[in-house]
């Protein structure tokens, strides 16, 4: 008889970074939580870490533990609760006209030039946007869990994908980049909104949407999607009571 104690996750080691600037708050430091080794790692332990408020990013699994800061907190939105909000409806209807499919991880040259105009025009300047094929494929399509990509074309062209994982209870958004000449469609939001859907339609209970932070202004659109929870004090709990 196997042991609790023998099982995936109770193999891993955790270990502290080194200190570094804060991606999100100005004059800031920030430290992350890794999990190791990464081979242990598969679906059904990635699941219980996003649950304890872990994301991955490419195969290395952290999640924040800053000394001084606690900003950073783990999101997630009760899908069988979500009703979308006047103008999320109206950014559904506005790209209606978009195709989706399902994709493995495989590298496709399009996907590359879409990310590099992507963060050329949002993120200039932040280093990402100097990514080639081989830092892009080492961001993006490298998971040890159940992933996949989600493309969304307009007349064969593509204009978004959606990089999402598939755990246990849920979708986990893990990054998405889409064309940025096509503002007015609101991809973003509509990224989010499709894979609420998709959610919806394999019968997995929540979407994890990743770190909201209350002072960063970038990430307070994770608060027009309710009942938004928030992973506080070791438990899930509404925020939008507090």
């Amino acid at each position: 008889m196997s042991h609790a104690k023998d099982l995936p996750i109770f193999r891993l080691q955790f270990y502290l970074t080194a200190s570094y600037p804060c991606s999100y708050l100005p004059r800031r430091s920030a430290r992350s939580q890794v999990a190791a080794p990464g081979s242990l790692i598969d679906t059904g332990v990635y699941s219980e870490l996003v649950r304890l408020g872990f994301r991955r990013s490419g195969q290395h699994v952290y999640r924040p533990r800053c000394d001084t800061c606690q900003a950073c907190v783990a999101t997630r939105l009760p899908v069988a609760e979500f009703r979308p909000s006047r103008s999320q409806r109206r950014c559904l209807s506005r790209n209606a006209d978009l195709d989706m499919r399902l994709l493995p991880l495989v590298f496709e040259e399009a996907h590359y030039r879409l990310y590099r105009r992507y963060q050329t025009a949002r993120h200039a300047g932040g280093g990402m946007d100097q990514d080639d094929r081989e830092q892009f494929r080492g961001f993006l399509l490298q998971s040890r869990v159940d992933s996949v990509l989600a493309e969304f074309s307009l007349d064969g062209v593509v204009v978004m994908v959606a990089l999402v994982d598939k755990l246990i209870d849920g979708l986990s958004a893990v990054y998405t980049f889409f064309d940025p000449d096509l503002d007015q469609r609101s991809l973003g939001t509509f990224g989010v909104l499709s894979q609420i859907k998709l959610a919806r339609d394999i019968g997995l209970p929540y979407v994890y949407l990743g770190y909201w932070i209350e002072e960063c202004g970038k990430m307070a659109y994770k608060r027009g999607y309710r009942p938004l929870e928030g992973l506080l004090g070791g438990r899930w709990q509404r925020l939008d009571n507090n």
